[in-house]
């Protein structure tokens, strides 16, 4: 899979509970999950859940404490990918 499929499907995760629809259209790498998308502190683990299942991964705490926004998050799903 590569960046733009991962970002793809990442944004299919977040749409459900995003408040500002703009805010997604203009997603990018640079986009805060809180700041930008306006997703509350508990979606956003119920959106860790949906990426581990997506993905087929796990994320451990110390990595969804540090999945803030897209970037990050699009690292910590390839790093966990290349561990299974």
């Amino acid at each position: 899979m590569n960046r733009e499929q991962a970002i793809a499907q990442l944004k299919a995760i977040i749409k459900p509970y995003v408040k500002d629809s703009q805010a997604l259209e203009n997603l990018s790498e640079q986009t805060d999950f809180i700041k930008d998308l306006k997703i509350n502190s508990a979606n956003l683990v119920d959106i860790v859940l949906d990426i581990e299942e997506a993905f087929g991964i796990v994320i451990d705490n110390e990595s969804m404490e540090q999945m803030l926004d897209v970037k990050t998050a699009l690292s910590i799903i390839e790093s966990k990918s290349a561990e299974k």
